[in-house]
C-alpha cells in the first residue's frame, strides 16, 4: 500500500529532493552554527550557556513569528509562482518585508528598554538574568536585520530558488564563528580581549548584517526573481488584504506554538537543578536540530510544491502528489529518528557531552530528552510535511492554527507544568509531553489531508 502511494511519474521525487536539498544544507549550515555557538559560550561556564539559552527565549518567539511570516507570504508567492504573476509576488514581498520589519523593531526595542523584567519572566535565579540581559541588548539589534533577510530568502524559495539560503548562511557562517572565537575568548596577537557572552553576541550582529548586505545586492542585481520596487514599496490593500486573510492565522499559529515553546523553558527554570536542565534543554535541542534538518525543509518544499500546482490550475493531480508527499516525510522521519537514538546511545556522552562541560545532572536530562525527540522525530516530520506543507500551501491555514494550538495548549503544555511543578516529576515525565502533542496532532492533521477540504486556490486573477 506504502509503494502504491509513493508512485509518481518519473522524474517527481528528483525535482522534490533538488528543492529540498539546499534547505537541507542551509539548515545544516544554520544549525551547525547553533551548536558551535553553544559549544564555544560553554567552554566559558555552564551559567554562560545558561544564560544565553535564557536570553534567546524571546528572541525565539520572534524566529517563530518571523517563521510564520515567512509562511504565510510563501503561501501566496507559490500560488502566484505558479500563475507567473511576477507583479503580485513584488506586492507579497513588499508586504512581508513591512509586517516583519515592524515585529523585530519592536522585540528589539522591548530587550534595550526593558531586558530584566522580560527575563525575569523566565527564570528567577538572579545570576543568569544579568548575564543574559548584556548578550540580549546587542542580540536585539541583530534581528531587525535578520527579520529582512529571511523574508526575501523565504520568497525566492517559493520561487524555486532555495540555493541563495545557501550563499546567504553559508557566508555569514563563516564569519559568525571566526567572530565568536575572535571576541568571545578574546586574541593577543590580533589586540582583542576576551569579551566572553558579549563577544558572542556581537558576532552575531556582523553575522546577521552580512546576511542583509547579500540580500539587498542580490535583490537588485538577480533574474530569477526581478521585484517591481515600484510595486515593493506600495504594494496595495488587496495584497494586504489577502495577507491578512491567509498570513495571519499562520503567524498566530507560529506565535502561539513560540509562546509555548518559550514556556518549556520557564518550567525548567522553576525546576529543581535550573541551570542543568536549562544547559542540557539548549545542547538537546542544538543536537537534535542537527539531525533533524529535513524537518523543516520537508514541509518548505512541500509548500512551494502544493501552491505552485494550484497556481498552475493543477487541482486533480495535487491530491496524489500531496499523499506521497506526507509517506515521503513520515519515511525520512524515520531514518532521522533512527540516527538520533543511535547517536544519543553511543557518541554523545563519551564524545559530545564532556566538550560543552556539562555537569552529570545536565548530561542525563540531555540523553533523557534526546531519547524522547528520537520518537517524536517521525511524527514530526510527518505532521510538517501534511500541515506545514500540503495544507497551507493549500490554503488551509486555520484548520493548520487550531490543530497545532489545541494539541499544545490542551495536551501538552498542561502535562509538563503538572508533571514539573505540582508533582515534582523528573525530566523523563516532563518531556514526554512532547511526545504527546505530536501523537495527538498527526493523527488530526491527517484525518484533515483525507478530507480535501484544504484544497484551495489564494491568487486573484486581477490585483
Amino acid at each position: 500500500m506504502l509503494k502504491d502511494i509513493l508512485k509518481q511519474p518519473r522524474g517527481f521525487y528528483r525535482g522534490v529532493f533538488s528543492l529540498m536539498a539546499p534547505m537541507i544544507l542551509q539548515n545544516v549550515i544554520s544549525q551547525s552554527v547553533a551548536l558551535a555557538d553553544a559549544f564555544m559560550v560553554g567552554l566559558t561556564g555552564e551559567e554562560s550557556l545558561a544564560a544565553v539559552t535564557l536570553a534567546n527565549t524571546p528572541f525565539f518567539v520572534l524566529m517563530v513569528l518571523t517563521f510564520g511570516i515567512q509562511s504565510g507570504v510563501g503561501i501566496l508567492i507559490a500560488q502566484y509562482w505558479g500563475r507567473q504573476n511576477r507583479g503580485a509576488i513584488s506586492r507579497v514581498v513588499g508586504v512581508g518585508v513591512y509586517v516583519a520589519l515592524a515585529a523585530s523593531a519592536a522585540v528589539a526595542a522591548l530587550m534595550i528598554v526593558m531586558p530584566e523584567k522580560i527575563l525575569a519572566l523566565v527564570t528567577d535565579e538572579a545570576g543568569l538574568v544579568d548575564t543574559a540581559v548584556r548578550y540580549a541588548r546587542i542580540v536585539g539589534v541583530s534581528q531587525v536585520f535578520a527579520s529582512v533577510t529571511q523574508i526575501y530568502m523565504a520568497a525566492q524559495r517559493s520561487c524555486e530558488n532555495p540555493k541563495l539560503g545557501v550563499i546567504v548562511l553559508g557566508s555569514s557562517s563563516l564569519i559568525n564563528i571566526f567572530g565568536n572565537w575572535l571576541l568571545i575568548f578574546g586574541s593577543a596577537t590580533l589586540g582583542v580581549a576576551p569579551m566572553g557572552v558579549v563577544g558572542a553576541a556581537v558576532a552575531t550582529l556582523i553575522a546577521r548584517i552580512v546576511e542583509f548586505t547579500i540580500a539587498v545586492v542580490y535583490a537588485v542585481v538577480n533574474r530569477h526573481l526581478r521585484l517591481d520596487w515600484r510595486l515593493f514599496f506600495r504594494p496595495g490593500m488587496l495584497i494586504v488584504k489577502d495577507f491578512v486573510k491567509y498570513s495571519l492565522p499562520v503567524v498566530i499559529n507560529e506565535a502561539l506554538w513560540g509562546v509555548s515553546l518559550m514556556l518549556y523553558p520557564v518550567i525548567l527554570g522553576h525546576m529543581r537543578s535550573a541551570t542543568s536542565l536549562l544547559a542540557a534543554y539548549n545542547i538537546a535541542g542544538s543536537i537534535e536540530k542537527l539531525f533533524t534538518v529535513a524537518v523543516f525543509a520537508t514541509g518548505s518544499a512541500v509548500a512551494v510544491i502544493i501552491g505552485k500546482e494550484l497556481g498552475a490550475g493543477n487541482v486533480k493531480e495535487v491530491y496524489s502528489k500531496a499523499k506521497s508527499l506526507a509517506a515521503m516525510g513520515l519515511l525520512l522521519g524515520l531514518g532521522a529518528g533512527v540516527l538520533l537514538l543511535i547517536a544519543t546511545l553511543t557518541v554523545m556522552e563519551p564524545l559530545v557531552y564532556p566538550l560543552f562541560g556539562m555537569s552529570p545532572d545536565a548530561v542525563g536530562a540531555a540523553r533523557a530528552m534526546l531519547l524522547i525527540l528520537a520518537a517524536v522525530v517521525p511524527l514530526r516530520n510527518c505532521g510538517f510535511a501534511v500541515g506545514i506543507g500540503v495544507l497551507r500551501g493549500g490554503g488551509d491555514v486555520r484548520a493548520v492554527m487550531l490543530i497545532d494550538c489545541l494539541s499544545l495548549y490542551v495536551l501538552a503544555l498542561p502535562m509538563a507544568a503538572v508533571s514539573g511543578l505540582v508533582l515534582g516529576a523528573g525530566i523523563a515525565v516532563v518531556y514526554s509531553s512532547v511526545l504527546l502533542e505530536e501523537v495527538a496532532k498527526t493523527g488530526i492533521l491527517l484525518a484533515r489531508l483525507k478530507s480535501r477540504k484544504w484544497i484551495k486556490n489564494v491568487t486573484r486573477d486581477t490585483v
